[in-house]
């Protein structure tokens, strides 16, 4: 396949890295106007009550819309260290946790200004990690596409299951931390998969099936 264009996402679900897998070349959208309640600044992992969404606060007055490159993270509170917390307290027991721990804490430490550039370098890691070769580039302007480009903008989002081309993503079940307390859970942050499943996440990822035609 091609190109399509996705919008930013922070730790963005097992959907997300599927979209990545499947595409020769990536657009991420960078002119849109920042929206809440959606995975650019929110990840969904599994802890021991049940799904948990963490989410990076940010700098923005109500009402006022901002394109998604000049939003700002808010260091006011101390967000790292809770989701450092909630990670490590969901994953701590995974088979995985203790290989890919190093790799993430630096997230968790230092410091980022820009929400788009944290979440790209998230997404960079991660995609070295699966072995993914798309090419991932940005927007350069807010725009509609044609038929040769897949606009999966907003697709992907924590409100609904993903669907793409009306036919819902088919996820390859893997085991969980919390496994005997749930049933699987589909389509949680990329972390969720890589910590339980390690080297074999790519390979579940590449199963994974979308619809595109």
């Amino acid at each position: 396949m091609e190109q399509a264009v996705l919008t930013s996402s922070y730790l963005g679900p097992v959907s997300y890295y599927t979209v990545l897998s499947n595409f020769d070349s990536i657009l991420i959208e960078q002119y849109d106007s920042y929206h809440k309640q959606t995975y650019r600044n929110r990840c969904r992992i599994l802890g021991a009550n049940g799904p948990l969404d963490l989410i990076i606060p940010v700098v923005k007055k109500s009402g006022e819309k901002v394109m998604m490159k000049d939003v700002r993270i808010d260091y006011s509170t101390n967000w790292q260290n809770i989701h450092w917390r909630s990670l490590f307290s969901a994953y701590n027991s995974s088979p995985f946790f203790e290989f890919f721990y190093d790799l993430f804490v630096p997230f968790y430490e230092n410091r980022w200004d820009f929400l788009l550039d944290y979440n790209l370098e998230l997404m960079n890691l991660v995609a070295e990690i699966l072995q993914l070769k798309t090419a991932v580039h940005f927007t350069g302007k807010f725009t509609s596409y044609s038929e040769e480009v897949f606009d999966l903008r907003d697709l992907i989002s924590p409100k609904r299951i993903t669907q793409i081309n009306n036919k819902p993503v088919e996820f390859v079940p893997y085991t969980q931390t919390f496994h005997e307390k749930f049933d699987f859970i589909p389509d949680l942050s990329i972390v969720d998969l890589l910590f339980n499943c390690g080297n074999t996440a790519e390979m579940i990822i590449r199963e994974n099936k979308i619809q595109t035609i």
